[in-house]
């Protein structure tokens, strides 16, 4: 392990529709993007020392979350990088399924936890993960900190909904890329891409670039008072 550099540039990437929603209330995923936006967003992957979602929508999408173009993999190899990024999980409570296809694919895993998420993985993810407990809670400064300490200077946070909340609420994040699809789901059950943040006024984002991918709008905000539209 080298001596780090600071906490990682915190990138969130996600798609939603017209109305917020980043999936609807069916057993299916819904897929929001394009095949020009999925690409866009595999090249992301490919520029992110490490990628980031939390347990339910590890458990919902059940995705590899992988780089999936092999010119891209051999750019990070000739670059003196891993083939893929690392990958993290974050559980609270511990309940991660080791059959899932995540921990079947790809290079490194990390898992950050509690205390008693730990407890509860037990040897389950030995030879799959390593597992980091952040103590009662989940405390994404720490989180990022660690990070930081294994030389991830990149890092890009693909959701769920709570783990994007959290990290906007503790003012962690130095970029959102939303892609919108044209699209109303129109359910209230649906997961949105926030929930909650207490004094939001606190998060005001600077629009620093529009852009058009097929049917679907990319926004890029940047935090107000750090903002560069350059």
């Amino acid at each position: 392990m080298t001596t780090g550099r600071g906490r990682p540039h915190v990138l969130l990437s996600v798609a939603v529709s017209i109305d917020g929603y980043i999936d609807d209330a069916g057993s299916d995923r819904l897929l929001l993007s394009n095949a020009a936006d999925f690409d866009r967003v595999d090249a992301l992957r490919a520029a992110s020392d490490a990628i980031l979602i939390g347990a339910q929508t590890l458990r919902s999408d059940n995705p590899r979350l992988l780089v999936n173009n092999p010119d891209r993999r051999l750019q990070r190899l000739a670059a003196g990088q891993p083939e893929y990024p690392l990958r993290v999980i974050v559980t609270a409570a511990g309940d991660l399924d080791p059959a899932l296809r995540f921990w079947q694919h790809g290079g490194e895993r990390l898992v950050y936890t509690t205390d008693s998420g730990a407890a509860r993985i037990g040897d389950r993810l030995d030879g799959l993960s390593e597992v980091v407990s952040l103590g009662a809670a989940v405390d994404f400064a720490t989180l990022l900190e660690d990070l930081g300490k294994r030389d991830i200077a990149r890092l890009m946070v693909e959701g769920g909904g709570a783990i994007h909340t959290a990290f906007l609420a503790e003012g962690l994040v130095d970029e959102i890329l939303m892609a919108i699809a044209p699209l109303v789901i129109g359910d209230p059950a649906a997961p949105r891409f926030l929930g909650t943040i207490v004094d939001s006024s606190r998060h005001r984002m600077q629009l620093a670039e529009v852009s058009r991918i097929g049917d679907i709008a990319l926004l890029r905000y940047l935090p107000k008072e750090d903002s560069s539209a350059g």
